[in-house]
């Protein structure tokens, strides 16, 4: 049932799933201490997409218009193995912290291709200070070297991570594909993803690391909590809450994943780093904000 505005059962929900996917940042990172990155990377989507393929089967739900969704559900495809590839090797190159700051202005590249691509998305005065507050967070992230994990590289992966998310959402909202069941639209980036992804694994490095039984039960957080059935979880919200709403509850994932690198791995939370999680956090709002 739709419901007008937020309330207490919904913001539980959408507070508990900020938290899972903040916690995932630390998850992933490590994981990757027993697989390599885009190894790690392709056999989470290989096994949520057999978990969402079990889930429709067994649901009945439409897999949509194969024909109609083949070419924006390929794209979808490569966007969503580009996203994951930047993302993975960024958090094994760079802290939590910092990957998960430039990759949270996903929304940044969002609102400005949309302001072109399109009608009805213009930019307005607020949306222009969010993106220059966003803008401003990940300069000041790039501007500080400090700390041993201060990598460029995986800096740039991140901000590659994040072009590679808007571009999903971007060939759903112009694509014909946004009428295929959301599911079916998983389905496409997991499919797509786990053949890519674990082709070109050996080319960034072993597969396999110091693997221990732990890295079992994180990669199960990832493919079941995250990558499917939280969808499903995210997917039902989107539905029955105001959209802006709940875009505009994003900005607290890369604040919990900040502070979680500092609870659980020991980041150091030097000055700069909260002062571009201000920025980029407050640019979010702004850009996510309804007139």
């Amino acid at each position: 049932m739709r419901k007008d505005q937020l309330d207490l059962p919904g913001a539980s929900a959408l507070f508990l799933f900020v938290l899972v996917l903040a916690g995932n940042q630390i998850i992933m990172k490590l994981t990757s201490e027993g697989l390599s990155p885009v190894f790690q990377a392709g056999l989470r989507s290989l096994f949520a997409c057999l978990a969402i393929l079990v889930w429709m089967l067994v649901r009945g739900v439409s897999f949509g218009n194969l024909r109609r969704d083949m070419g924006p559900g390929l794209a979808m495809g490569l966007a969503f193995t580009l996203e994951f590839i930047g993302l993975f090797n960024a958090l094994d190159m760079t802290t939590v912290a910092r990957a998960s700051i430039i990759f949270y202005t996903m929304p940044m590249h969002l609102s400005l291709t949309a302001h072109f691509l399109i009608p009805g998305e213009r930019l307005t005065r607020v949306k222009v200070i969010g993106l220059i507050c966003a803008f401003a967070g990940v300069v000041v992230v790039l501007a500080d070297r400090s700390g041993g994990q201060a990598s460029l590289a995986g800096d740039l992966l991140a901000w590659l991570g994040a072009i590679g998310w808007a571009a999903i959402a971007l060939i759903v909202r112009i694509t014909r594909i946004s009428e295929a069941p959301p599911e079916a639209q998983q389905l496409w980036q997991l499919s797509f993803s786990a053949v890519a992804l674990l082709l070109v694994a050996p080319l960034f490095g072993p597969l396999v690391r110091d693997f221990g039984p732990e890295h079992i039960w994180m990669m199960g957080y990832q493919v079941f909590l995250v990558a499917s059935f939280g969808f499903l979880g995210w997917f039902y919200l989107m539905k029955t809450y105001p959209a802006s709403t709940i875009a505009s509850f994003s900005f607290l994932t890369p604040v919990f994943a900040v502070f979680m690198g500092w609870a659980f791995l020991g980041e150091a939370l030097h000055l700069s780093v909260l002062v571009a999680l201000a920025l980029v956090s407050f640019g979010i709002v702004l850009i996510n904000r309804r007139g």
